[in-house]
């Protein structure tokens, strides 16, 4: 399902931190030739890098490729090169500070993530801002907003297959109602959201879809400028079908008057190595266009080049 592509002989740990020390120095920077490296490491060889980078030339990793290059290029390379843990923690820090209704950062951080991961990125928040996640929610968010993210943040769900059908069936209804009444900031809806299971949440919309003959984000259209409503949607869709949820994040990106690099960015390099490939074939079923022409239709130079080689370009 990863697009991200590591060639069969990767190179000593030595030679790669070499070779981007040499990208680095001399009259211009070798943009090709950080692409190379980085845009084909996975994770873990990343994390080795920026360590044997360090303990090499006494600097880190990132601050000499924020030296060296700017603008989109310098933030996918940033993105990519941090660990993920890190990653989600940077880009729920700047979602926090500049939050604002209807930005999904945080509930794509806490709804497209397993519990070991979502830990992982609430300690990364930690040990980078000194501070918790939570708390940074909770001083920048306001309203039903708040009483939805706090707890979807804080959560630690159980990952486990089982379902109680009784329950899905009994939380369908309730849910139903609160709806039907356009209670959307209930607490009881927050509850279900915020601490059941993927697999009982699962269960739960499916029979929502077939007790009331359509699916639960239908229903929560009922005013499409809503934007309590249209986050509802979200964590919905980053629990039942992600790659198409980031499809059209992906789509919407790319499509009308200018281009939304942050938006873009941030689906490849967070899914590169997690669905990316599903949510390509959810773009070309979805657009009839290869991700990749519509990416390279719309960026340039050595941006494009980066996305691209994490899109899986040869």
């Amino acid at each position: 399902m990863a697009t991200l592509k590591v060639p069969s002989n990767v190179p000593a740990l030595a030679d790669d931190c070499d070779n981007l020390r040499k990208a680095f120095q001399g009259w211009g920077t070798n943009e090709a030739l950080i692409i190379s490296i980085l845009g084909h490491r996975d994770a873990a060889q990343r994390r080795a890098i920026r360590k044997h980078y360090a303990d090499t030339y006494g600097e880190e990793l990132l601050r000499s490729i924020t030296d060296e290059i700017s603008g989109d290029f310098e933030r996918a390379v940033i993105l990519w090169t941090l660990d993920p843990a890190e990653r989600d923690a940077v880009l729920a820090n700047e979602t926090a500070k500049k939050w604002h209704p209807g930005n999904p950062v945080l509930v794509e951080i806490a709804c497209a993530r397993g519990s070991k991961q979502l830990f992982a990125a609430r300690q990364a928040y930690h040990d980078r801002f000194k501070r918790s996640l939570e708390e940074d929610v909770a001083a920048h968010v306001t309203g039903d907003f708040r009483k939805l993210l706090v707890p979807l943040v804080s959560s630690h769900r159980y990952e486990g297959p089982e379902v109680n059908t009784r329950l899905a069936h009994s939380e369908a209804k309730l849910l139903h109602e609160k709806i039907e009444h356009k209670a959307y900031g209930d607490d009881e809806v927050i509850r279900i959201l915020t601490t059941r299971s993927k697999a009982q949440l699962l269960a739960t919309f499916n029979n929502y879809n077939d007790t009331f003959g359509h699916p639960i984000t239908k229903d929560l259209k009922a005013d499409p400028k809503d934007e309590f409503l249209k986050t509802l949607r979200a964590v919905i869709r980053c629990f039942t079908c992600p790659d198409r949820y980031f499809e059209k994040v992906a789509r919407l990106a790319i499509a009308g008057n200018g281009t939304d690099e942050n938006s873009l960015t941030r689906v490849i390099t967070t899914r590169a190595e997690v669905d990316l490939k599903l949510i390509k074939e959810a773009y070309q079923k979805r657009n009839s266009v290869p991700l990749e022409k519509a990416v390279a239709g719309d960026t340039s130079g050595d941006y494009e080049s980066m996305l691209l080689a994490l899109l899986g370009k040869e």
